[in-house]
């Protein structure tokens, strides 16, 4: 995982696209890669009791007014301090970029969930529109934050963010986006619901395009020998059509309410 710096950079309002994807009742909640806590609070509004898990000691101290516990934890060594299934949910929201094998986490996450629990995963799109604009000039520039933080080891599309979950054993119950077509000023002029009806009908038809994220909400596959003290595969929740490209939630696109991509890891 990335070194954080202490001016908590990556303090942001908290992942709602991912976590609105929740499906199961409050519980014990491992949120990895934690931050100053700004997904934990909101879980904790929700009624979840949230452990979180940053390697930073300024964002354990921030963290700690939102969870219930924090580790100072390395994830490139794993979860080594918690129990199997001992936790109902697993928050990956944009940490696994950060991570040389970030299949390792996956795992560790599978044995750590409980019996019907789940895993949100957010990942950052870099074939996003802005992103691909850059690589037709011939530029590949790192940043403090967003797509090409200078800390991001691994880069996903919207598609092989899903692979990746899929190749690790994991089943993909819901999945979204985030995102929207590139309005630039045009927006003022343009009535706020024909400019959602648009960025969903983009999100939905091309999200490898225009998505910044991908979110997914997933179990271990039934299907998948796991070894023993994994987490059990659990009955197929209210998915959504897998054959088809990732369905979308009506979230705001970049420059909208909510802002561009979160400066994460949250």
């Amino acid at each position: 995982m990335s070194s954080m710096s202490t001016d908590l950079r990556y303090r942001n309002k908290g992942n709602s696209a991912l976590l609105d994807l929740v499906d199961i009742p409050p519980g014990r909640a491992l949120d990895c890669g934690c931050g100053a806590g700004d997904n934990a609070r909101l879980l904790r509004d929700a009624g979840w009791r949230v452990t979180g898990v940053t390697r930073d000691p300024a964002e354990l101290a921030a963290a700690a007014a939102e969870c219930e516990s924090v580790e100072l934890v390395d994830l490139a060594d794993g979860l080594g301090f918690a129990a199997d299934g001992f936790f109902d949910l697993v928050v990956l929201s944009h940490i696994l970029e950060h991570l040389v094998e970030p299949a390792a986490l996956l795992a560790e996450a599978c044995r750590v969930l409980s019996p019907g629990g789940r895993i949100l995963v957010a990942l950052p799109n870099v074939a996003h529109y802005r992103e691909r604009a850059a690589h037709l000039l011939g530029r590949f520039d790192y940043t403090e934050t967003g797509v090409m933080d200078v800390t991001h080891l691994r880069f996903f599309t919207v598609r092989t963010a899903r692979r990746l979950l899929e190749d690790s054993g994991l089943e993909i119950l819901a999945a979204g986006a985030s995102g929207g077509l590139p309005w630039w000023r045009s927006r003022q002029w343009i009535s706020e619901p024909l400019v959602e009806r648009a960025d969903r009908w983009a999100l939905r038809t091309r999200p490898n395009l225009f998505a910044w994220q991908s979110v997914f909400l997933a179990v271990p596959d039934s299907h998948r020998a796991w070894p023993s003290g994994a987490a059990r595969a659990v009955p197929r929740a209210a998915s959504r059509d897998e054959a088809r490209e990732p369905a979308v939630p009506p979230i705001p696109a970049p420059g909208r309410s909510g802002g561009d991509t979160p400066a994460v890891p949250s």
